[in-house]
């Protein structure tokens, strides 16, 4: 008997009905965090006082050491500032779930460093979402292009070497790619390119942040120069319209191969898609985690069959798939129809002729109080700006969630995320 390799496009199939367990699940441990970037997908900030407790989360990895859940991506807010964030880690690593988190680099000190760079199950990846500290912080907050890069030589001084650097790609960044790439291979690290979704604070500036049509077209080009060298999570599928299809399975795993685990335990078909419509249960339910998978209506639903709707006749369908589900949702178009994106120019009109005030709206907004409203820019980046405590004001609570307790000057360490009232 002949032995024929799976290509992408029977995997495709094969994926589409949905799998037993997740190949992968993003977690968000905890929505406490001590930036308050522009764009994030959970709009993260207080921590919820509802998050699960360290036995909870301890019984979720059981369950998907059971399903044989290869790894978890563990993100957040930021989720090091958890104080059980490594007996989280090492819990899953000894019940052989492999952990890949996500970081702002905060609490990445040359010691943390070096316990990462002994273990072979955990993997880090450092979010930059500008390859200068100008482009970077405006999305991202002042100071943390420098938190970033210091984590980074931390990783490189411990001998980490693979770790990833996680960009999201703005209408600013957008020609920084081969500076990006430069980074990497000055620590020995691995690019990753997500997109940008207008999910949580994303929503509120992605018509002003999201990439223009010549930029989608230059991303696209690049990342056919440099895709096997790039990871980019299946991002980019619907660029695939340009001609070429980009390396990767290039399918919406939504409900079939990912989900995401929210801090409270709420379980929704995709991490941008964090909406009452995509929420499919919760691990506190009877069944937990797994009778989630398996069982709920909604991933039922998205593991059924298609035919493509108002993109079914387009040539490309095969290759684009109709784009990020999420995107369309949150930019008020169409599931059955053209990504906001479509590189052919479907979304465009679509755009245009939406009722903005029927766009859905995300919900759970978990943005620090003291933030102060964020400037709209048509062009340029988009300002961001760090609350800092009055000079009169009373000492700030000693809360031992404080992600910058230690780390950065007391200047830039005055908003609590542990979500109390003081």
């Amino acid at each position: 008997m002949t032995m024929v390799a799976p290509t992408s496009q029977t995997l495709i199939g094969h994926f589409e009905k949905g799998l037993d367990a997740p190949i992968c699940l993003t977690w968000e441990l905890t929505y406490a965090c001590n930036l308050s970037c522009s764009h994030c997908l959970s709009s993260s900030g207080r921590r919820d006082p509802r998050e699960l407790s360290t036995a909870e989360c301890k019984a979720i990895i059981d369950e998907l050491q059971r399903m044989q859940v290869f790894y978890v991506n563990i993100g957040g807010g930021e989720p090091t500032v958890r104080s059980d964030f490594w007996e989280l880690v090492d819990y899953a690593t000894a019940h052989q779930v492999g952990v890949k988190f996500s970081t702002n680099g905060v609490k990445i000190t040359p010691e943390v460093a070096r316990r990462l760079a002994a273990s072979d199950y955990v993997d880090v990846q450092i979010s930059l979402d500008g390859a200068t500290a100008e482009v970077n912080d405006f999305v991202r907050g002042e100071g943390s292009y420098a938190t970033a890069m210091r984590a980074m030589q931390n990783l490189a001084d411990a001998g980490f070497t693979g770790f990833k650097i996680s960009v999201v790609c703005t209408r600013q960044n957008i020609g920084q790619l081969d500076e990006f790439k430069a980074i990497a291979d000055r620590y020995n690290a691995q690019l990753r390119l997500t997109r940008l979704r207008p999910s949580g604070r994303g929503a509120d500036v992605w018509d002003e942040l999201h990439p223009l049509p010549h930029q989608q077209r230059e991303l696209y080009d690049w990342l056919v120069a440099h895709g096997e060298g790039v990871l980019t999570g299946d991002s980019f599928f619907h660029l695939s319209a340009f001609g070429e299809a980009l390396p990767g399975l290039n399918l919406c795993g939504a409900g079939r191969v990912v989900c995401l685990i929210d801090p409270i335990g709420d379980v929704y078909a995709c991490p941008f898609a964090i909406h009452d419509e995509f929420l499919a249960g919760n691990v506190r339910d009877d069944g937990g985690f797994a009778s989630v998978w398996r069982e709920s209506p909604l991933f039922r639903r998205l593991r059924e069959p298609t035919g493509g709707g108002a993109c079914g006749s387009c040539s490309f369908y095969d290759s684009c798939r109709g784009g990020c589900m999420a995107a369309k949702f949150f930019t008020g178009l169409p599931l059955d129809g053209p990504d906001p994106e479509c590189v052919r120019g479907f979304g465009e009109q679509l755009l245009a002729d939406r009722d903005d005030t029927a766009k859905p709206k995300p919900i759970g907004d978990h943005s620090h109080r003291t933030s102060p409203p964020r400037p709209r820019a048509k062009t340029g980046p988009v300002p961001l700006t760090l609350s800092v405590r009055r000079p009169d004001a009373p000492p700030a609570h000693a809360c031992a969630e404080s992600p910058l307790a230690g780390f950065l000057p007391q200047a830039n360490a005055e908003a609590c995320v542990c979500g109390a009232d003081h």
